[in-house]
């Protein structure tokens, strides 16, 4: 089968634009040539064509050639009866995302998605491409297979150019070898500031302990394109990744062990979501949704694992791994949405809300990467429970690889049914109320089961509990402005709209960078006049203030934990199963 042949120019990069040049296999009259609107593993509809520009197209001998827009993100092209066409085009790429393009005069970021066009007729085609850097760049990095030719690469098909994003620049480039195979940290950024050498050790060393949780590499290059742009977000390829971080990241413990957890996500997805993966996720229509109820799967689970696979390779403490579990947990149950939306729903609904939140989003929805997470956790302790701690949620995911991945997928019932082989119950209750229903989580059982308890937040001896609005707001123009109000939060109950403008309480006027000092000066229980401008009308509400939540979520070790208990405990930690007699 012909390939489509490409080439990358960047003329004037400082402007943004990537100049594009396919030629193209050409049969009949006419050929259609299509974008895709959304990319794999980022689930909203992101209409790419839109920074289309200047499509033309000529035979080979330099005839224009008629082109014709016929859809949103498709053109009709005549051949002039020719074996294959020239189309041009440009790209234009500034927006600072995992998931998009971002082009600048120091170095380029191009995703497959927002930047390929491709003939619609469905046919597995070759794609080559050959990427000219700019004046002063030196490197193109990609996880494309090469060709022993510098900045030429050939993808086996169309999905493939999608999941292989290109770096061109200077980056830093680390290598380091894991099982035989050659793994890339690509650095775009550094600026003297992030410390590359210490990343890489600790990137091999998660490597290391993925390898030995799945068993295998499923890949003979890993790159991990790593942009410290100040932005944030990950986004996972078959053997790739982009990241994008603070060049900051190395210098506090707590934002570099988050830049640490992004790798581990993002690596655990070349096996769980890019290889074992939902039914519907694959093969993909570029230009449709794809819909599915199981990114709680794929995506909570990944959470879950991207902490615990971190902490089993000695990067953090037991503390900082029950702390993040923690914050899981917490966040979840102080979202409303936890009785509104299911995890399921969640998953289903990523096209529509996810990716498009808004002030009541808390209310309304809940995040399935957060929930799943969870999810994850008492799965595994009912697994590790239901079968006397000799199975564990990590065997139940490389039964379901050695099963589903590749090209079957799995659906909702057949994932289940794997992890309810391994804890040896029925989980039917579980299913219906903590997937598919609203119900509240039950955690007694896991965290009984590893010897844990949790430890609410109290007040200290003679600490007062303070008072409490329940909404979220920022200073705007000197403006005190409500940005998010919280169902049955005291403002809630009051109708306290987004978007109004706290002006005073109790007749006393409140500056915008002293509400928190003016709410001390009241008791949780307390009635108050809120007064606040809304559209230029002036409105006077009766509020009861709230005491402040404390954390009630917090999980540690049980101190009075019998050694079973411990024995558990340490097991799940380490990634290992109880011994049977």
């Amino acid at each position: 089968m012909d390939p489509i042949r490409y080439t990358l120019s960047f003329p004037a990069p400082h402007t943004h634009y990537v100049e594009v040049t396919a030629t193209v296999p050409a049969n009949g009259a006419a050929v259609e040539m299509m974008m895709a609107v959304w990319t794999p593993g980022s689930y909203l509809v992101r209409e790419y064509s839109r920074h289309v520009e200047a499509v033309s197209a000529e035979s080979p001998d330099g005839r224009e050639l008629a082109v014709e827009k016929i859809a949103k993100n498709r053109w009709k092209i005549a051949t002039g009866g020719g074996p294959s066409i020239v189309v041009r085009y440009r790209v234009y790429g500034r927006e600072m995302s995992v998931r998009t393009n971002w082009i600048e005069s120091s170095f380029a970021l191009l995703n497959g998605a927002p930047t390929f066009l491709t003939l619609a007729d469905g046919v597995v085609r070759p794609h080559e491409v050959t990427a000219i850097p700019a004046e002063g760049w030196a490197r193109s990095v990609t996880g494309l297979p090469e060709t022993g030719e510098p900045h030429r690469y050939v993808a086996p098909d169309y999905d493939t150019l999608v999941d292989s994003p290109i770096l061109l620049g200077n980056p830093s480039v680390y290598e380091f070898i894991v099982d035989g195979v050659t793994h890339l940290l690509v650095n775009e950024g550094e600026g003297g500031v992030f410390d590359g050498a210490r990343a890489v050790r600790d990137v091999e060393a998660i490597a290391r302990e993925h390898l030995r949780m799945w068993g295998s590499l499923p890949y003979d290059k890993y790159v991990l394109l790593n942009l410290l742009t100040e932005a944030t977000g990950g986004l996972e390829h078959r053997n790739s990744a982009v990241l994008m971080a603070s060049r900051w990241a190395t210098r506090t413990r707590k934002a570099y062990v988050s830049w640490l957890e992004l790798v581990s996500h993002e690596l655990f997805h070349v096996w769980h979501v890019k290889r074992l993966r939902p039914i519907e996720l694959g093969p993909f229509d570029y230009e449709r949704e794809a819909h599915t109820r199981s990114l709680w799967v794929i995506e909570g689970i990944t959470e879950y694992y991207g902490n615990l696979l971190l902490h089993r390779a000695g990067l953090t403490t037991r503390d900082e791994f029950l702390e993040a579990l923690s914050e899981k947990i917490e966040s979840l149950q102080t979202t409303p949405g936890r009785r509104v939306q299911s995890a399921a729903l969640a998953s289903f609904d990523a096209w529509i809300k996810l990716y498009r939140p808004d002030e009541n989003s808390p209310n309304t929805s809940v995040s399935y990467y957060t929930k799943g997470c969870v999810i994850a956790f008492l799965l595994d302790a009912m697994i590790r429970r239901g079968s006397g701690g000799t199975k564990s949620l990590d065997e139940a995911l490389r039964t379901a690889y050695g099963i589903y991945s590749g090209s079957r997928g799995f659906t909702p019932q057949q994932f289940r049914g794997v992890v309810e082989d391994m804890s040896g119950r029925s989980l039917a209750a579980f299913w219906s109320d903590a997937i598919d229903g609203t119900a509240e989580l039950k955690y007694a059982e896991a965290i009984d089961y590893f010897g844990l308890r949790f430890t609410p937040e109290t007040p200290r001896p003679g600490e007062r509990q303070k008072a409490w609005l329940g909404a979220l707001t920022k200073i705007e123009e000197g403006r005190l402005v409500v940005t998010q109000v919280k169902r049955d939060t005291p403002a809630w109950k009051a109708g306290l709209n987004v978007d109004d403008e706290i002006l005073a309480i109790d007749d006393f006027r409140v500056r915008a960078d002293r509400l928190e000092q003016r709410l001390e000066q009241y008791s949780p229980g307390q009635r108050v006049s809120l007064l606040v401008a809304r559209r230029e009308r002036i409105l006077d509400l009766n509020l009861t203030l709230g005491a402040e939540p404390m954390r009630l979520w917090r999980i540690e070790m049980d101190p009075i934990a019998t050694p079973i208990q411990a024995e558990r405990l340490n097991a799940w930690l380490k990634g290992t199963v109880l011994q049977t007699s």
